[in-house]
């Protein structure tokens, strides 16, 4: 599952007035988008995330400044560094995310394909390493 987790670059539209960072549902990251959030004003030694999700997909994206997400799927763990404004991190369901490193003007975009519904948070690693070693078709 780890492999799904990857970096995608955003189209860009640019000239002498700034640049213009094009990100369309369905066509440039893989879901539609139901919820948009974002978290800035986190210290460097904040640790954001600390869940997973049994439907929510997310794509990640630090509109200024910079983070790192580290992504988790029970058995593998990757970093990824994000510090470019067109580009993103997409990350599936029933992936551990845990952001942090977080730069003083870090504003870290937040899209996800489904509404806000804490039934759908995993919040103890414990248990999500037991139910991804039990298989997805055991606790899902």
């Amino acid at each position: 599952m780890i492999e799904a987790c990857r970096l995608i670059e955003f189209p860009q539209k640019g000239d002498e007035r700034g640049h213009l960072v094009i990100v369309e549902g369905s066509q440039d990251i893989p879901f539609d988008v139901k919820r948009v959030f974002y978290i800035y004003g986190s210290d460097k030694d904040v640790i954001r995330g600390r869940h997973a999700n049994y439907r929510s997909e997310f794509v990640l994206i630090n509109v200024a400044g910079s983070s790192k997400v580290r992504v988790d799927d029970g058995k593998n763990q990757k970093v990824f560094n994000l510090d470019r404004p067109h580009t993103g991190i997409y990350l599936p369901k029933l992936i551990w995310k845990d952001m942090y490193d977080f730069s003083k003007d870090s504003v870290l975009l937040c899209l996800a394909s489904e509404h806000y519904d804490e039934n759908e948070y995993i919040r103890e690693y414990e248990a999500y390493v037991k139910l991804m070693a039990q298989g997805r078709e055991d606790g899902i």
